[in-house]
């Protein structure tokens, strides 16, 4: 993995993209990446992406999942253990509903407001699957900031929507 500098939002965001890119493309899902940042080592200490395990998950979900099983805890707990100056980039805004039934990606962040402490974002949520996410609403209230990388638009949908049925 390239060194990324701390600070460098625009690389985390490329790097969220690539691993976009790794999920299989399907009709019924965003195909989305996510990065998680020590911001204070500037170290990654997971990434993810959508479908990366089996189960239906999201690629917030992945990272979190990957990272609990590396602290040998359950992804409840993961708060006890990790440092408390996270950063989150994900090519899509976390989503606030999962039709699916898992736990939507905003209360797994939420469980973890005492070390992320801003997520970036190079999209907000498209209305395909659920409308109007509140995922950007729900953080900010609860006191973490959702900063949009700019400049990844185009091609974070180009990838995100790989497999639906173009109109």
């Amino acid at each position: 993995m390239t060194a990324i500098s701390p600070g460098d939002h625009e690389g985390y965001m490329r790097l969220a993209l690539e691993q976009a890119q790794k999920s299989p493309p399907k009709p019924t899902n965003y195909r989305v990446g996510a990065v998680l940042v020590d911001s204070a080592a500037n170290e990654i200490l997971a990434t993810g992406y959508t479908l990366e395990l089996p189960g239906n998950t999201h690629a917030e979900q992945t990272c979190f999942t990957k990272l609990a099983r590396k602290h040998g805890v359950p992804e409840e707990s993961l708060g006890e253990v990790l440092p408390a100056e996270l950063a989150l980039y994900t090519t899509v805004e976390p989503c606030s509903k999962r039709l699916s039934g898992n736990l939507p990606c905003v209360e797994r962040v939420l469980r973890l407001a005492g070390s992320i402490r801003a997520v970036y974002v190079g999209i907000t949520e498209p209305d395909t699957f659920v409308a109007e996410n509140t995922g950007k609403r729900t953080l900010e209230a609860a006191g973490i900031p959702v900063i949009h990388v700019k400049g990844f638009e185009r091609e974070i949908l180009e990838v995100a929507t790989a497999g639906h049925v173009k109109e």
